[in-house]
């Protein structure tokens, strides 16, 4: 993050994902990347500030950022077009672990999809999997974003900005994914 002049900024300014802070997302025009955020958001009667805090780091920066990965983490399923069933969040972890490399990514992934029926695992691995390795090595850094500050952007503008592939959408045959 130190790398980048806006994660140096995210890094400096240290914002958070609360509703005190992002609460205006509602208010912004439907095409624009914050009130994507707000519908995601309202459609599935999350809260930002429903995150439990985060313990046991060793420095308190190291505390901010795994911190901000948890908070980020509703704006990468927004950006990518990924739901909140078993299937969107292992490919979200997919893209979770090409952006970071961590190890916890990767587990969550095979313990997800262990828990998938033999239909969720075929759609997962023909339609998402390859797909969110590639989105997530092609993106920018996504922890490098001050999100926040682009809520007023056009969605589309973003993605292509950032280099997001939405994911895609399974066939009319495919596995049902709920």
């Amino acid at each position: 993050m130190k790398r980048s002049p806006e994660g140096r900024a995210v890094l400096s300014e240290h914002p958070r994902v609360i509703s005190a802070n992002v609460g205006h997302a509602w208010d912004l025009p439907p095409n624009t990347f914050g009130a994507a955020y707000a519908k995601f958001m309202g459609s599935r009667k999350f809260s930002p500030d429903d995150r439990p805090p985060i313990r046991f780091m060793e420095t308190e920066e190291v505390a901010y950022v795994a911190m901000r990965a948890r908070e980020v983490h509703d704006f990468w399923h927004t950006l990518f077009g990924l739901p909140t069933n078993l299937i969107g969040e292992s490919a979200l972890k997919v893209i979770e672990f090409e952006q970071m490399l961590l190890p916890m990514c990767a587990l969550s992934v095979i313990g997800g999809t262990a828990r998938f029926t033999e239909k969720q695992r075929r759609l997962f691995y023909k339609h998402y999997f390859t797909w969110a390795i590639q989105a997530g090595m092609q993106c920018s850094d996504l922890m490098c974003i001050y999100y926040e500050r682009h809520f007023d952007e056009d969605l589309e503008d973003v993605r292509r900005k950032w280099g997001i592939i939405p994911a895609p959408r399974p066939t009319p045959n495919a596995a049902c994914i709920r």
